[in-house]
């Protein structure tokens, strides 16, 4: 009796044993395993991934915030506002420790802005700034140095006569870009026979533009594109026109397409802006805050935004025109080689 009790008490304690270590394994499920410490968690929200750079900055992004120790979960708001909003609602439910917002719209943001800040979240403005609210960073490029590279590469040029094809009227950089290039065109007396906008930067309506004004156009030296899919939709409707090559076109972002126009000579130049530098620099600055420091370096200084005083870091763009062009985009990597002269290898470099 006594060797069957002691059996039964062994068998007990197995039963026991094995039932805690199975309940142990289910809580740990979907978590972060025993002892180990659990990750900064980043919420991250685009605009959208129509203009090509945005791509760059997302993968970037994500591989340095890696590298640190941070999840990044990624939304695509597709341009809808009302998305954008939800996207962040969906961060602030989850307890996300920093939000990056690139937005669509930053009147339409600030609430929700406040919302985050209010439940202890951190919040990044990613290269468009949500101005008037308490925001822990905005980091861009020097918009108003973008603005006047564009002028200069036209100046140059000796025009009488512009157009200003910019981007979405709810973009905070595009005021920024287009003052700087105002100034210098009013220094230079050089008319500006019309400023347009694109909503929500829909490409196409910079073709529509040349399509539905072709008087004005006829007048204009040069034509100022916000971005590099506008001076894409604008040169179509110039070649269409018999006038690609003839009337000036100025971008920025560097993309492919603006590249290879270069070397054709459809377009003057563009603004390069190392993305790679910008999303890095943003990944290490969202680390610091998830961590509760502050942010330090040479690069970071203070800007007024409403009625705040926020921490800002500008990164400094580059003119790209023909005599430049091997050296910063290709020689960067930024482009192959291959693909910028596609449609010209006879002028490709050796």
């Amino acid at each position: 009796m006594r060797g069957k009790r002691r059996i039964g008490c062994l068998l007990l304690a197995l039963c026991l044993l094995f039932a805690q270590s199975g309940c142990g394994r289910m809580e740990e499920s979907g978590g972060e395993e025993a002892g180990e410490e659990k990750k900064i968690q980043i919420g991250m929200s685009f605009d959208s991934f129509v203009i090509e750079r945005w791509q760059r900055d997302r993968d970037v992004f994500v591989s340095v915030a890696k590298e640190l120790g941070a999840e990044v979960n990624v939304q695509n708001a597709n341009g809808v506002v009302e998305e954008q909003q939800k996207q962040i609602d969906y961060f602030i439910q989850k307890g996300m420790d920093v939000i990056v917002i690139i937005a669509i719209d930053p009147v339409s943001l600030r609430d929700s802005v406040k919302k985050a800040k209010a439940a202890g979240i951190r919040v990044i403005s990613y290269d468009r700034l949500i101005d008037d609210v308490d925001i822990d960073l905005y980091i861009s490029f020097d918009n108003e140095m973008v603005g006047e590279m564009m002028a200069r590469a036209l100046l140059i040029k000796q025009i009488d006569n512009v157009i200003m094809i910019g981007g979405s009227p709810t973009d905070n950089n595009v005021p920024m870009v287009e003052g700087a290039f105002k100034r210098l065109m009013s220094k230079h007396r050089v008319q500006i026979l019309d400023a347009v906008h694109a909503d929500n930067w829909r490409a196409e309506e910079a073709a529509d533009y040349i399509y539905e004004n072709p008087d004005k156009v006829a007048q204009a030296d040069a034509i100022m594109c916000g971005n590099d899919d506008l001076a894409t939709q604008a040169v179509r409707a110039l070649s269409e026109n018999r006038q690609a090559g003839e009337i000036y076109v100025v971008g920025q972002d560097a993309d492919l397409a603006a590249c290879q126009r270069i070397v054709e000579g459809t377009q003057v130049m563009t603004v390069y802006k190392p993305v790679e530098k910008l999303a890095t620099r943003a990944a290490e600055a969202a680390v610091a805050l998830a961590n509760g420091g502050t942010l330090t370096g040479d690069d970071v200084t203070q800007m007024h935004s409403g009625s705040y005083r926020i921490p800002y870091i500008a990164l400094e763009p580059v003119s790209v025109n023909l005599g430049n062009i091997d050296e910063v985009i290709i020689g960067s990597g930024f482009h192959l080689k291959e693909d910028v002269y596609l449609n010209v290898p006879n002028k490709m470099p050796k």
